[in-house]
């Protein structure tokens, strides 16, 4: 079984505190390092965290709010000073080109590395990666711009060969590895083996939901469902619910109210209006609708 680790870096929204950083987490997965959203100050988190930057594999951006990509420059400026020399993926709105394109410009041969920016759609699901264990998948919000969420996802794992039953009834190696995508064995005489006596059953699949900013919008439940961890941001308490509305950002019971919806195991909420200097009241009002509820906070690590 695979890490699957996801660390808070920044859990605030717009306004700058000394309470929280701008959005950020950071995806630890098949020892791959993934990054969603980078706030200003992000790499200096990374520092205070202690993750490697040099294993950062791709960088996911779900808008092109300033909260969730002024850290995106400095970044990639360190990646430079420490000798990266391999590609680094951005997936964000192609927008986007008018803060990569000028920090191209202005580094010039000095970059060390080359930045490949891959369009997100806005209006439907879209798988971004995909190797024999992860998958990585983008699917549209309801923000004031375009805005995705993303879901990753460790694949189940082939079944595991039970070896004293394999050997018990003379399996052909050539056969083993259909065993193991949950074939049964014929032997020679005809009989069948069924493949539950020969195998273990593998891992089953664990996924990671990240819901930024959107307005409250049951539709996107089916993306979501049943995921391990959902986290889904919750600016405003329901005393502010108009302005949730005005904004296009959720309450903490809508989060809620998303998750229970969605079946999802737990419940992360996070970017937190700097009016909240004490988050006890979103906690609470999350809580009375879903029990599985944490807030995110700085540092905090969830492990799936």
């Amino acid at each position: 079984m695979t890490n699957f680790r996801i660390t808070i870096l920044g859990s605030g929204s717009a306004m700058p505190t000394t309470l929280h950083n701008p959005p950020s987490q950071l995806i630890e997965l098949n020892n791959k390092l993934f990054m969603i959203d980078c706030g200003e100050g992000t790499q200096l988190q990374m520092r205070k965290f202690k993750a490697r930057m040099s294993k950062l594999h791709s960088v996911f951006i779900s808008h092109l709010h300033g909260d969730h990509i002024f850290g995106l420059p400095g970044l990639l400026s360190t990646l430079s000073l420490l000798g990266r020399t391999s590609d680094l993926n951005i997936y964000a709105h192609k927008e986007i080109d008018f803060l990569i394109n000028p920090f191209l410009t202005y580094m010039g041969k000095h970059i060390t590395f080359k930045i490949n920016v891959i369009p997100l759609n806005p209006e439907s699901e879209e798988i971004l990666f995909e190797n024999q264990s992860i998958k990585i998948s983008s699917f549209p919000l309801k923000h004031r711009i375009d805005t995705n969420g993303f879901l990753f996802e460790e694949k189940k794992s082939a079944s595991h060969i039970i070896r004293d039953m394999i050997d018990y009834h003379n399996i052909p190696f050539n056969l083993i590895h259909g065993i193991k995508r949950g074939e049964d064995y014929i032997t020679p005489d005809g009989e069948v083996i069924k493949n539950e006596l020969l195998t273990i059953p593998g891992t089953p699949s664990k996924k990671y939901a990240y819901c930024s900013d959107t307005a409250y919008a049951p539709e996107i439940v089916h993306y979501i469902k049943k995921a391990d961890l959902l986290y889904h941001e919750a600016t405003f308490a329901e005393s502010e619910s108009k302005r949730a509305e005005e904004t296009y950002h959720s309450t903490a019971g809508q989060a809620a109210q998303i998750a229970k919806l969605a079946e999802v195991k737990k419940l992360v909420i996070g970017h937190y209006s700097s009016r909240y200097y004490e988050l006890g009241v979103l906690l609470k009002e999350a809580i009375l609708i879903f029990p599985e509820t944490e807030l995110a906070s700085e540092g905090k690590i969830f492990e799936l």
